[in-house]
């Protein structure tokens, strides 16, 4: 009998992996892409991807190779040999941005995500995403933000008061590692902007001090690994039905998570008045303007998120608000050590402001910082490409019409569904032909005089770096004060310059792309930094 149902199983399982497969045969062998040009694949497990982690690691970018060999618009093989297509037409990228019900994030990348983040706004789609979205948006508006800097601040001045007891502590001289003070300082503020929750990362130099900070490294580097195991779990969903003992970890972590996420949001209820306001202190959080819009009176019960959605967010906030900033933050402080006339200028501009506790006007008010993180958001987008799957057969247009391999001459790109395009974010953000020769390199000049185009289809910036259409990134504005922040109190202080040879700096991605020292493969990400004390002349 046991015999006879594991048999069974086994045959159904095979039944399952020969369908998969013939299906997924039939979609490559009638995709409209097969004929485009594109790179040949190095690997059928990982195609293309081995050789793009290769070439990110050399602190090179193979698709900007791709597209100036073969064209705006080609195909190239990601994991499993599986066609994608690969576009810098901006017609094209509006269409798939802006068309958000039809190009969705591919289930492996829901999968992926997922379990670092949870459901949340980052990984919810179709109506779940908007209804989201909606009570979501108004934490996110410029009052709100305004009100938050004060936390921005305040954490940025507790990072430069440490560095600078380290610098002293060395004779006034030290070497630092920037990307994990950033770490902790960007993680010290989503808790407390986000939720009212202290990490003390800063404090007590570990980001895992607390029981939410354990939580969350845990599920961040289960999240960040990688192993042919894990690859076919995300391609292969009945195998993630298999227990495993890599999931026990993560899965504990998640729980206690939501144990302490369910513990905020209660404190925010308990102190939310019969009017819909709070008592000071609990007011500014973002959990708390989202409890405050989710219980609004305008707010019809059918339309209003569940705790579990509500909760959700908070791993969202944790990822998207804090490894983003904290990545794009250190690779401005990169590009400062690789042009220091421009750090030069920018400090010269920072000390005009008679005031360490700068507000949000302040900041913004700063033409040369923000030509900074516009350029910084250019040249070093954290998040270097995305993807979408298309859930119908479609029929995209172009600003440019390309010939493929057979000779024929197409207007517009047929897209059937169940087929994937990349978005690619930092390759539109370096592009010479909108930005002109110099696009590869930092120059925060560029924003005072050059003129823009606007042809590129993004939320921000007329670049990619926060995507465009109903799936931007909601908290930029949260972001870029935040990175604003941290530079005019770290600029202002300090002189910084790169700690090893520029060469030996490296790349890579896994959700963002971190700085990487070469030399040192198994350190990990970071990014040192000799830093010294600025003393007027």
């Amino acid at each position: 009998m046991f015999l006879r149902l594991v048999a069974s199983i086994a045959g159904a399982l095979g039944a399952y992996a020969l369908y998969t497969i013939l299906k997924l045969v039939y979609r490559e062998f009638s995709s409209p892409f097969r004929h485009f040009p594109g790179p040949k694949s190095s690997s059928f497990l990982y195609g293309s991807f081995a050789d793009i982690r290769k070439a990110e690691s050399e602190n090179n970018f193979l698709q900007e190779e791709w597209v100036q060999q073969y064209g705006p618009t080609i195909k190239y093989k990601a994991f499993f040999n599986l066609t994608r297509l690969y576009t810098t037409d901006t017609k094209a990228l509006n269409h798939f941005l802006t068309n958000n019900y039809i190009y969705q994030k591919p289930e492996p990348t829901r999968y992926h995500l997922g379990r670092i983040v949870g459901p949340g706004v980052l990984v919810a789609e179709g109506d779940a995403h908007r209804q989201q979205r909606k009570i979501m948006n108004p934490a996110f508006g410029a009052p709100q933000i305004r009100e938050l800097t004060g936390i921005f601040v305040e954490k940025s001045l507790e990072l430069r008061d440490i560095l600078a007891f380290k610098a002293a502590d060395a004779g006034g001289v030290v070497r630092v590692d920037i990307m994990t003070w950033l770490n902790k300082a960007t993680l010290d503020i989503i808790g407390l902007a986000g939720f009212n929750y202290d990490f003390k990362a800063l404090a007590s130099q570990n980001t895992e001090s607390t029981e939410l900070g354990k939580a969350f490294a845990t599920i961040f580097r289960d999240g960040a690994t990688q192993s042919p195991l894990r690859l076919l779990r995300t391609f292969v969903p009945l195998l993630r039905l298999i227990p495993s003992q890599i999931d026990a970890p993560r899965k504990a972590a998640q729980a206690n998570m939501m144990k302490i996420g369910r513990q905020l949001l209660q404190g925010s209820k308990n102190e939310m008045a019969e009017d819909g306001t709070f008592e000071k202190g609990r007011s500014r959080d973002l959990l708390s303007l989202l409890v405050r819009a989710n219980t609004a009176k305008d707010i019809p019960a059918s339309q209003r998120l569940s705790e579990e959605d509500v909760l959700a967010q908070v791993p969202t906030f944790l990822v998207a608000g804090h490894e983003t900033t904290s990545t794009g933050t250190t690779w401005a402080l990169f590009a400062l050590t690789q042009n220091i006339a421009a750090q030069t200028r920018l400090r010269e501009e920072l000390l005009t402001v008679p005031t360490d506790n700068p507000t949000m006007d302040e900041l913004n008010a700063l033409p040369y910082l923000d030509c900074v993180v516009r350029e910084t958001m250019r040249v070093h987008a954290p998040v270097p490409a995305t993807s979408r799957i298309a859930t119908q057969d479609d029929v995209v247009p172009l600003t440019t019409p390309f010939t493929d391999l057979k000779g024929t001459v197409h207007e517009t790109l047929r897209v059937k569904k169940g087929q994937t395009v990349t978005i690619p974010i930092l390759v539109m953000n370096r592009d010479a032909g909108i930005w002109g020769p110099d696009a590869k390199e930092f120059k925060p000049e560029r924003w005072e005089s050059q003129a823009i185009s606007n042809s590129i289809p993004g939320v921000w910036g007329h670049m990619l770096s926060f995507l465009g259409g109903p799936r931007a990134c909601i908290g930029y504005r949260f972001s870029l004060v935040e990175t604003k922040a941290l530079l005019f109190t770290l600029v202002r202080a300090f002189e910084f310059e790169l700690a090893v040879p520029v060469s030996d700096i490296g790349r890579r991605t896994s959700v963002v792309t971190r700085p990487v020292v070469r030399s040192e493969p198994k350190s990990g990400h970071q990014l040192p930094l000799i830093i010294k004390p600025y003393v007027p002349s």
